[in-house]
């Protein structure tokens, strides 16, 4: 046999037992002889990504697929490399490229999911997934990965039945544990997705996703102790890790340790968490200033995460009574049916209240799992998940009555709130809203991360933008650990359109 032939065969055979360090050298000696040798190019990028190398991993299999551009499993692997690079667009087109070579290539199919769940286009994930599991029904990690697509659109019990299928195939798969966890936690069953993380960090004790997974539970529980303890086991592990650093700062605010969460926060911006969130909790903690509104992948994440229990902890545990106080607000001053937006509509619990309102009733919600949750109830004629101002801007003169229960306390300056508002509603039409209650001088971020507004700046806005203020009056709209939270209840009437 050809020499070098035999040193590529030595080195695929050390590769595939996992020794990367010894196959490496043999690769290159291979190359040193034949340059334009496309497998020994493509073998040494694979490699060098198992090894921890992305950005020499691309280049070294982009030189394979410039001398050979028919290899598909070249470009597939391409694509996995670019994605460790964040590069998540550019290895969409690669496994496109893989596919259409190979049009059967389950594993390509698989990857282009993973790809266009980072991405955000969870149906089109879940295309890529069945043709993977399709062509090859026992990729655990195809079932695993398409659960999680299906977690991020709200499909709970769906996304359990994939995790169980990858758990079936493989049983100390602690990815799957974890992911099933999480759509437990979204469905609201608590105790099983504490169950469930607890037999991934069986399966690996060092499991990050696992580990910050089970904090964020705790947390929810209000377990806050316990939660620091796990996301403290977390960043010791895994100290760059940004999802352990963040859920640490979390805790430690939890707990009303705020000096020492501030750190936490800085040091988890440092290590890559979102610099938006960040900077927007030590706001909240006056270290730093604050935003004019939360960010809205905040407030996204916040009610993603209670979408399977929403209902429950607001009603159980918060003491939330808000959409009937607002409903019957609004029922002194509501003069015949029209159409209605609920405003940050959540899982739906306005909807029955306004429905008596409405001729038609819509519903926007910032929050994917919640929009899904609030489509189940049946109760909407026309739901969209948007964040309010674009989906106001849109809508313009669409409305007779736009009513927000506890959503403009995410939103510090309301100039922009009451001028779409202004814009989406018909003359003599209705804005009814809560917010919690702060100062006359204006509005106030408070270290539970939601904004408090006064009443005189309340009237002002009204006065600014043509409404009139029929009810603004003060309210216990919910409990926390401190006792009932004071707000202001709103119904403004638009003066007529000339």
């Amino acid at each position: 046999m050809d020499p070098l032939a035999t040193s590529l065969q030595r080195a695929l055979s050390l590769h595939q037992r996992g020794d990367f360090a010894a196959a490496m050298p043999l690769y290159r000696e291979v190359l040193a002889a034949q340059p334009r040798n496309a497998d020994a190019l493509h073998l040494l990028g694979v490699a060098l990504r198992q090894a921890g190398d992305a950005a020499a991993a691309a280049a070294s299999i982009e030189a394979a697929i410039a001398i050979d551009p028919s290899l598909a499993i070249a470009h597939s692997n391409l694509g996995a490399a670019l994605q460790d690079l964040g590069r998540t667009e550019d290895a969409l087109a690669a496994y496109d490229r893989a596919l259409a070579l190979k049009p059967d290539y389950a594993m390509a199919h698989a990857n282009r999911g993973n790809a266009l769940r980072r991405l955000g286009r969870m149906a089109d994930a879940l295309d890529s997934y069945d043709r993977a599991l399709h062509l090859n029904p026992s990729a655990a990690e195809a079932w695993s990965n398409r659960g999680l697509a299906l977690d991020a659109l709200g499909r709970f019990e769906a996304a359990m039945d994939s995790f169980g299928r990858a758990l079936a195939l493989r049983p100390k798969f602690a990815d799957s544990w974890s992911g099933q966890g999480v759509a437990l936690q979204g469905a609201g069953h608590l105790e099983a997705a504490g169950d469930s993380y607890a037999r991934a960090l069986e399966c690996d004790p060092g499991h990050a996703e696992a580990l910050v997974n089970m904090a964020t539970l705790l947390q929810r529980l209000h377990r806050h102790d316990d939660a620091l303890a796990y996301a403290d086991e977390a960043v010791a592990r895994h100290p760059a890790n940004p999802a352990a650093r963040l859920r640490r700062a979390n805790a430690l605010h939890a707990l009303g340790r705020q000096e020492e969460a501030a750190h936490a926060f800085h040091a988890a911006r440092a290590c890559g968490a979102d610099p938006g969130l960040c900077s927007f909790m030590l706001a909240a903690l006056g270290a730093e200033p604050a935003p004019a509104a939360a960010p809205a992948p905040y407030v996204q994440a916040l009610f993603d995460q209670y979408a399977g229990h929403f209902d429950e902890h607001l009603g159980e545990v918060l003491g939330y009574r808000t959409p009937e106080a607002l409903a019957a607000a609004l029922a002194a001053h509501v003069q015949a049916k029209g159409d209605v937006l609920d405003a940050g509509c959540g899982t739906g619990l306005c909807g029955p209240l306004l429905r008596p309102f409405a001729a038609t009733l819509a519903g926007v919600d910032l929050s994917p799992k919640m929009v899904e949750a609030a489509r189940r109830t049946g109760v909407y004629d026309l739901l969209e998940c948007a964040e309010l101002g674009a989906f106001l801007a849109r809508h313009r003169q669409a409305f007779d009555i736009v009513a927000a229960a506890d959503v403009l306390v995410y939103v510090g300056d309301l100039e922009p709130v009451f001028a779409s508002a202004a814009g989406a509603l018909r003359g003599d039409g209705l804005l009814a809203f809560s917010v919690e209650a702060g100062t006359d001088a204006g509005y106030t971020l408070q270290p539970s991360g939601r904004y408090a507004h006064g009443a005189g700046y309340l009237r002002a806005l009204a006065a600014r933008h043509g409404f009139e203020v029929l009810d603004l009056s003060r309210h216990t709209l919910r409990r926390d650990r401190e006792g009932g939270i004071e707000g202001y209840l709103a119904v403004m009437r638009l003066g007529r359109r000339p």
